[in-house]
């Protein structure tokens, strides 16, 4: 059997890298994209992990030439696309009144714009059987003060979602979102509210990029084949009690 051929965006955080070491577990062919350039490092540990081959790409995912060509170079290496994962994610912390244009595209690039180019991508080239999983955010559905762009933007891919799932359905193709909560990445850590200690979190509602890897991959899995267009949240039941 021929192993899967999978794109992981945000390939080389805390996230992404967890979801690509999920799918090297199964012995999945991974392209790693990210705005950054591996040194080596990630891929050598996904092929120690199982990956029939791994491969990174410093990639500006919001230059539709650069995303297309990280498909070709997966198609010409791989001959096939069969999972898309969108981590790839960026956040500000400012005032809706502070913001400029230039942070809400920034933000709506990176956030939307970039899975969307993957998305459009995956529905194109990918054969029956395919899918997507979208990581967007509970910021999708609540939010806090300070990071606008970055909620409108992962509620715009969770809307998405649902709008790809209905056309990629009778291609065979799945799409579906995670909305990971609280997860122990620099993200986190760098949120100005975090760290003035004005927002405290339960130890036991800080999950881990693997929980939320664990999450991808059933969704990308067989045991998935009758989910497509959901949101499932991964927050340790957090947000049910705000």
């Amino acid at each position: 059997m021929v192993s899967r051929s999978v794109i992981v965006t945000g390939g080389l955080g805390g996230i992404g890298l967890a979801c690509a070491h999920a799918f090297a577990q199964e012995g999945a062919r991974i392209l790693l994209v990210d705005s950054r350039p591996d040194d080596g490092t990630a891929c050598r540990a996904l092929i120690e992990a199982g990956a029939g081959d791994a491969i990174a790409l410093a990639t500006d995912i919001t230059d539709e030439a650069a995303v297309a060509a990280s498909v070709e170079h997966v198609m010409d290496r791989f001959d096939a696309l069969d999972v898309v994962v969108n981590v790839a994610g960026a956040m500000i912390y400012k005032p809706v009144a502070e913001l400029a244009a230039a942070d809400w595209r920034r933000l709506l690039d990176i956030n939307f714009v970039g899975a969307a180019l993957y998305i459009g991508h995956a529905l194109r080239r990918m054969q029956p059987g395919g899918c997507v999983v979208n990581v967007a955010s509970v910021h999708a559905r609540r939010t806090t003060p300070l990071v606008a762009p970055y909620a409108a933007a992962k509620a715009a891919l969770v809307s998405l979602t649902r709008s790809a799932a209905i056309e990629g359905r009778p291609l065979g193709i799945r799409v579906n979102a995670v909305l990971p909560g609280a997860i122990d990445t620099p993200m986190l850590r760098e949120s100005p509210a975090i760290k003035s200690g004005a927002e405290v979190l339960d130890e036991d509602d800080i999950g881990q990029p693997e929980d939320v890897a664990a999450t991808v991959a059933f969704l990308a899995s067989a045991a998935a084949r009758f989910i497509t267009g959901e949101d499932v949240v991964a927050d340790a039941g957090r947000m049910g009690r705000l």
